[in-house]
């Protein structure tokens, strides 16, 4: 009996001790499980916020900056075109969003550009000068590295100082229409070119049939005023620093040193030097706007359906630009 006993005891005992290591075993699955869980969803996210990132959805420029005294930098790299990265929408954007931080000390505006658009670098040009008269305390300094020409330098214009490398490229205040003739090439091709318009100039400066003399004297005179736009714009932006000099303005471009010595520019001096000896505040913070891949990529599908657009509403092949 008392054997007995014993044996159901021991069997009790081997029972709850396996009952014991079988529950451990089933909260350390569940650990496990949990864990894995959590790995999962936390690579998850950062997946899903590295497509986000390059779709454009999000940027890590969004992320806060240091709260901290700072130079403001907008870079202007490449063409100035309205549907392009160097737009400005994304420019007046990032203007917009440099001043009114409570943080910038100054702003610098980074130019290597050839130009572009008469009418995207006067809506910059006039941005500028508006948060100047909002921000007073908050000077501008246009840095001009490589290239700060044309309608890059209309910009420039509008800062309180331009600062140039000695070997920068600068000036070049004109404008220009570009196109190609091809009258004589479709006549040895035995093409037949058929403009229908309404109006007698629908079809100004078609690449397909010769320039009269009425459309060019009408070119010349719409380059004139633009021209003249311009020059309003640098006489307004340079005042009396700019030199009495007949070829500051026939569209010649200039050596840093000599724009320098015509009034084209202030000082010679980087973005570094700038912010470090004239801003006085050396850590750098870029306010510019990145276009993201998917508005590049949405943009350049739009462009390509609407490609014909412009041939049927009867426009020329001339391209205007502040060169």
């Amino acid at each position: 009996m008392e054997d007995l006993e014993s044996g159901q005891r021991a069997s009790g005992w081997e029972r709850s001790l396996i009952e014991r290591f079988a529950r451990e075993v089933l909260r350390e699955k569940r650990r496990n499980r949990r864990w894995g869980i959590f790995f999962k969803l936390a690579f998850l996210a950062l997946v899903i916020a590295g497509l986000l990132v390059m779709a454009g959805v999000w940027d890590w420029d969004d992320l806060p900056v240091r709260s901290e005294r700072h130079t403001a930098l907008i870079e202007l790299n490449g063409v100035l075109e309205s549907d392009g990265p160097v737009s400005a929408d994304n420019l007046v954007g990032a203007l917009q969003d440099a001043f009114k931080d409570k943080h910038t000390a100054g702003v610098v505006l980074r130019i290597n550009s050839p130009g572009g658009s008469p009418v995207q670098a006067g809506i910059v040009y006039d941005e500028i000068r508006r948060q100047r008269q909002l921000y007073p305390k908050i000077p501008l300094y246009a840095v001009i590295e490589d290239l700060g020409a044309s309608g890059a330098y209309y910009v420039a214009a509008a800062a309180d100082r331009i600062y140039v490398d000695k070997a920068s490229l600068v000036g070049s205040i004109g404008v220009l229409i570009n196109g190609f003739g091809f009258v004589g090439t479709i006549d040895k091709l035995g093409v037949e070119r058929r403009l229908i318009t309404a109006g007698s100039n629908k079809g100004f400066l078609d690449s397909f049939k010769p320039v009269s003399p009425e459309e060019l004297a009408h070119a010349k005179g719409m380059l004139a005023e633009i021209h003249a736009q311009f020059i309003a714009a640098v006489r307004q932006g340079r005042g009396e620093r700019l030199k009495a000099d007949a070829d500051v303005f026939n569209g010649l471009i200039w050596s840093g040193t000599r724009s320098i010595e015509l009034g084209l520019a202030d000082a010679l001096g980087s973005v570094d030097v700038v912010a470090r000896d004239v801003i006085k505040a050396e850590y750098l913070v870029d306010f510019s706007h990145h276009e993201a891949l998917l508005d590049r990529l949405t943009k350049r599908f739009g462009a390509s359906v609407a490609g014909a657009l412009p041939a049927s509403l009867g426009a020329g092949s001339a391209n205007w630009r502040l060169r």
